[in-house]
């Protein structure tokens, strides 16, 4: 399903759901009580409102923030075994085609078991990471003949080097996501701004209905948004593996 149909029936149902609840609680309560209440009720929704917002606010930046940064890494570890791959071109055998060999299969594991995998959030094991180490291996066991072989040799290591930081990166991201102590503060945050205008909604029913039905809505929507960007190998984000295959491309 798409994840703007999602979003639209997250939003549509909760206004539905909010709309049906105005009219229930305002079977209960005269509207003197209400009137009475308002006043109190909205400096204390105020406050508590304003402290949720900031609490969405702040992760939601947090989350694009971290998308992005997982987009860069991804990017940037592709190219980084590009930039090893090309290195190697000038060693000596077994060296040479040793390492062409072993950037293809590690760009072999990370798009059809990897991806898969970070996309629900699952362990990826390590057969990505033992890739590199042989990699590692067959760059520092290479024996140059020249200066030039050398320095190629050394660009190689310091691109290896980059690949490792960058796969850190992106695995950090697909296990990160919000943590449980945040999502039930949200939760709760959203209850009880959801709560005030049921309570202390005013006399006037058309004019509560589109006040909660608006406040239910963009509320659902921020959440609908955070979970979506949680894990940005999945979800609203969903970052592919083309810059890998991009880089299998260039290789050959």
């Amino acid at each position: 399903m798409s994840i703007y149909l999602t979003g639209t029936l997250w939003v549509l149902g909760a206004a539905l759901i909010s709309a049906v609840l105005v009219v229930v609680t305002r079977r209960f309560g005269s509207e003197e009580d209400r009137e009475k209440t308002l006043g109190s009720g909205g400096a204390v929704f105020s406050i508590v409102a304003g402290l949720h917002a900031v609490l969405v606010a702040f992760i939601l930046i947090s989350l694009f923030d971290s998308s992005n940064n997982a987009e860069e890494q991804v990017q940037k570890e592709a190219n980084a075994l590009v930039a090893i791959d090309w290195s190697a071109d000038s060693l000596p055998e077994p060296a040479k085609s040793k390492v062409d060999q072993l950037i293809r299969t590690y760009v072999a594991t990370v798009v059809d078991e990897e991806w898969p995998r970070m996309r629900e959030g699952e362990d990826i094991g390590n057969k990505g990471w033992g890739t590199l180490n042989q990699l590692r291996e067959t760059i520092a066991t290479a024996a140059p003949d020249g200066d030039w072989q050398q320095d190629r040799k050394t660009e190689a290591a310091n691109q290896l080097w980059e690949v490792y930081q960058a796969r850190q990166e992106r695995i950090d991201a697909a296990g990160g996501g919000v943590n449980p102590v945040v999502w039930l503060a949200l939760l709760i945050g959203t209850v009880l701004s959801l709560l005030f205008p049921y309570l202390f909604g005013g006399p006037n029913l058309v004019a509560q209905l589109i006040t909660t039905i608006a406040l239910t809505s963009t509320l659902i929507l921020l959440l609908f948004a955070i979970y979506q960007l949680q894990n940005p190998f999945s979800g609203g984000v969903h970052i592919p593996s083309d810059a890998f295959s991009a880089a299998v491309d260039r290789l050959s």
